[in-house]
């Protein structure tokens, strides 16, 4: 039988950015669904490949021959860029990410730093103290590399931390980089069994500050899919 809290002690927070802490789907959407059509491609099918990897792989997995991978890439982050009608922030999300000490968060995304740093002032989020965008890795999600290199910033170990993940590719490799996990389903059109603990966004969560400084981050009852009363500590500590 499971105790009714499981208390796990953490270093560091670690959030994905695209449909973890900010909504940019409908932004994205029109700049790939257009790129799809002038290329050929179902829009419907492909649309689904886009969410939680970088734009060169997205690119890469179509099998188009011929295509400068990189130039593209490049032209659809521009796009991106100039494209930021319909983003916001995931109800709750700045709320959170304020009260979290600094230098114990950062967001890891799949995003170039430009794109990443625009969507996030677009939202009205704060700016991370630390932020991991794609050309800070050379593989990318669903690749561990990146937890591994946001908690090295931190000055832990992706064991230590807890990542905040809402697609198939992040949490893939937050798995992989041994990170504990939650789940964030605020874009999400169907369930995803993951395993997992997840909320619908950070209205779900709750925060208690301890008398030593200490961050005690649970989960409301209403909205738990974490059997057993899952929270993490996040300790106060110097980096």
């Amino acid at each position: 039988m499971q105790p009714l809290s499981q208390m796990r002690p953490i270093d560091a927070i670690l959030l994905d950015m695209d449909g973890t802490i900010l909504n940019s789907i409908k932004a994205a959407e029109r700049i790939w669904a257009a790129w799809a059509e002038r290329h050929g491609i179902d829009v419907d099918t492909f649309l689904p490949t886009i969410h939680g990897v970088q734009s060169v792989e997205t690119i890469r997995r179509t099998g188009i021959a011929g295509l400068d991978l990189v130039a593209e890439a490049a032209r659809i982050t521009q796009a991106e860029i100039d494209e930021v009608e319909g983003i916001e922030a995931i109800p709750g999300a700045a709320a959170f990410l304020t009260t979290l000490p600094m230098k114990q968060w950062g967001i890891v995304t799949s995003a170039p730093r430009a794109l990443a740093l625009r969507r996030i002032e677009v939202a009205g989020l704060p700016v991370p103290p630390l932020l991991i965008a794609a050309e800070d890795v050379a593989r990318g999600k669903p690749a561990p590399d990146c937890f591994h290199l946001g908690a090295e910033k931190l000055g832990t170990t992706a064991d230590r931390c807890l990542v905040i993940e809402d697609s198939v590719a992040g949490i893939a490799a937050a798995v992989s980089a041994g990170a504990m996990v939650l789940i964030v389903t605020a874009t999400h059109h169907r369930p995803t069994e993951t395993g997992h603990p997840t909320v619908v966004d950070y209205s779900d969560l709750t925060l208690t500050t301890l008398p030593n400084g200490s961050l005690e981050i649970g989960l409301t009852l209403d909205s738990v899919d974490a059997p057993g009363g899952i929270k993490w500590l996040l300790q106060t500590r110097s980096v």
